[in-house]
């Protein structure tokens, strides 16, 4: 109520500075558009009665489903993954009946979703528009930008797919794997190219991988421009700048929409240079004199880099561990990403047969996942490495939100062996790639767009996210917090909440991708937590009697085999009961069997197991 007061007020301000000015608006009066005037917006939410706050940024509540037809000349933007989770980015466009989609990720799952491998943004708002897609735009390499791809081509398998030179090689690599030839198109930055509606122009920007890319939009309905992920290394291995020249000359022609990597949002400052992990790197495997291992991201080149610098600085050949190491490095080092001297790399097998102080293991980083090399060397099953008193092991990574646990189990676990186990939290051996605030700022004070849409974030970071923007001076009401489903559409040089489409997670769990679901999930749990009971009883078909003694079970309920013996008496009364009323729907037999099994676990164990009763007629 306070935040519309203050709108009405101002409105009634304006009005009658209005017609003191005999009708025109200041901006009018100067010979400027005030709609497209982005320095009187400004300054009109400068003027805002007790400043700007983050409250005053427009939240969805929920809108409805089935937004409107697209006004002509509008765009209409929903993120089907991305906006209030950190993976799974894909955001669709559309202008003038086609639609262009800007990434098509992963997320990675969590330990409340057991058994699932994958989690895929929902398609099942293009499934019927597939023919409209004009391309698949990719920002850069990541799982959680590429990973999803090779699922929707399945389906469009013709669908151009746009993206640098290692963004494509990486992918062209998971396509193999499902067995597809995608159609690609590399570009560079600088360049523009033109698909239906959509002219698109590629800007370069630092991030925690090779050739990222920022896009802009150009469409009838104004100028969009996405960052994808970035950060404003000044100093980058590769020498490759975010360009803010590019992002200023932008703001000049006059950004409409701008869509801003959130991850970072709450961080104070900047973010540190990649090239200050080089001598921490430096200075840890000098002083190690067994076996080092370093742990990072298999697409980290600059991060591999580093390492195989200092290694052959140390006179420490390399082994590579881990199969998507193995392979993102070889495609690095192919298209002239990753330097390595001739003779480095050796074998797993002839690193294990090396005397210790001359050998450097490169791994797959571990966020705690069972499977991972790191996590079973840390619990001794690993087939070639097996963990000794004396060596180093770097985590050279950062932790997921959510997998700290399972980080530090593995991290005892090394330390348990022997090893000297060096973190982010007790050296400075990763930086991240995502910008923070004060970088944030920068991106914001360059671009100066008209209107804000925060993405790739949980809540927390897109609302720190939303907070910058309008302190650069972006007026609060033109700064959108969307979600998953969200759709917004950009008019007249506003954008607005105009409605929602149903968006949930696509689980692939195996060979299988979409058939499991929260309810499946929700099984998994119960029996994970509280095991099973199995009751097996027979019955006669006209009366309900029971013809045998009932049969139960249990697996991970109880390691004691007498401890569902009070269970069978109990169940044969239930079944005297049902039969004295006459009770011979099975159905009704077994819920009555569960309700009795059920009371009996709960009040004798305090579990809630899932109870499974079958019942034959005979």
């Amino acid at each position: 109520h306070v935040r519309h007061r203050r709108r009405r007020e101002l409105r009634q301000d304006r009005s009658a500075a209005d017609r003191r000015r005999g009708g025109r608006s200041a901006a009018a009066a100067a010979g400027r558009d005030p709609r497209t005037d982005r320095n009187a917006r400004r300054r009109a939410a400068r003027r805002r009665p007790g400043g700007v706050r983050v409250t005053d940024v427009i939240i969805p509540s929920r809108p409805s489903n089935n937004p409107p037809p697209l006004a002509d000349g509008g765009l209409r933007i929903v993120a089907l993954g991305g906006i209030g989770e950190v993976g799974r980015n894909m955001t669709v466009f559309e202008h003038a009946g086609r639609l262009l989609v800007v990434d098509c990720g992963v997320l990675f799952p969590e330990d409340m979703q057991p058994g699932v491998d994958l989690i895929l943004p929902d398609f099942r708002a293009i499934e019927d528009r597939l023919d409209d897609i004009e391309a698949i735009v990719l920002t850069h390499g990541h799982e959680d930008h590429i990973g999803a791809a090779p699922f929707l081509l399945r389906n469009r398998p013709d669908v151009p797919v746009i993206g640098s030179k290692f963004t494509l090689a990486l992918l062209a690599a998971k396509c193999r794997e499902h067995r597809l030839t995608p159609v690609l198109h590399e570009v560079v930055e600088g360049e523009r190219t033109q698909h239906g509606p959509f002219e698109l122009e590629y800007f370069a920007v630092n991030h925690s991988i090779p050739d990222a890319l920022a896009i802009a939009i150009r469409t009838a309905a104004g100028l969009v421009l996405h960052t994808g992920d970035i950060k404003l290394d000044q100093l980058p291995l590769d020498g490759r700048l975010t360009d803010l020249a590019g992002f200023h000359r932008l703001g000049d022609e006059g950004v409409d929409l701008f869509l801003v990597d959130s991850t970072n949002a709450e961080v104070p400052g900047f973010v540190t240079p990649e090239r200050e992990i080089g001598p921490v790197l430096d200075q840890v495997i000098r002083k190690a004199t067994q076996r080092v291992i370093v742990a990072c991201f298999a697409s980290h080149v600059h991060r591999v880099q580093q390492i195989l610098d200092v290694a052959v600085k140390h006179g420490r050949k390399v082994a590579l561990v881990g199969r998507s190491m193995v392979r993102n490095m070889g495609i690095a080092a192919d298209l002239g990403l990753l330097h390595v001297p001739d003779g480095l790399f050796v074998d797993l097998d002839a690193a294990m047969l090396m005397p210790e102080g001359e050998v450097l293991f490169v791994s797959t980083e571990s966020q705690g996942e069972p499977l991972s090399a790191l996590s079973r060397m840390a619990r001794g099953e690993h087939r070639q490495i097996s963990i000794r008193s004396g060596d180093t092991v770097v985590l050279a990574s950062s932790m997921i939100p959510g997998n700290e646990t399972a980080v530090f189990g593995v991290v005892n676990g090394l330390v348990r062996l022997g090893a000297n186990v060096m973190h982010q939290g007790n050296a400075k051996v990763h930086v991240s790639g995502h910008a923070a605030a004060g970088e944030l700022l920068f991106l914001y004070n360059a671009v100066r767009p008209s209107n804000v849409m925060p993405v790739h974030g949980e809540w927390k970071h897109l609302r720190a996210n939303a907070e910058l923007a309008i302190r650069t001076g972006v007026a609060a009401e033109q700064v959108i917090i969307a979600e998953d489903g969200v759709v917004v559409d950009l008019i007249d040089g506003k954008a607005a909440i105009s409605g929602r489409v149903e968006v949930g997670h696509v689980y692939v769990d195996g060979l299988s991708v979409g058939d499991v679901g929260e309810s499946t999930l929700s099984d998994r749990l119960v029996l994970g937590e509280g095991g099973f009971i199995s009751i097996t009883v027979a019955v006669e078909t006209a009366t309900g009697r029971a013809v045998a003694p009932p049969t139960i079970s249990g697996r991970g309920f109880s390691d004691d085999p007498k401890a569902l013996d009070q269970v069978v008496p109990l169940v044969e009364m239930e079944l005297s009961r049902t039969e004295s009323e006459g009770i011979t729907d099975t159905h009704r037999i077994a819920q009555s069997v569960r309700r009795v099994v059920g009371r009996w676990v709960a009040e004798t164990y305090r579990r809630r197991p899932m109870i499974i009763p079958t019942v034959i007629p005979v």
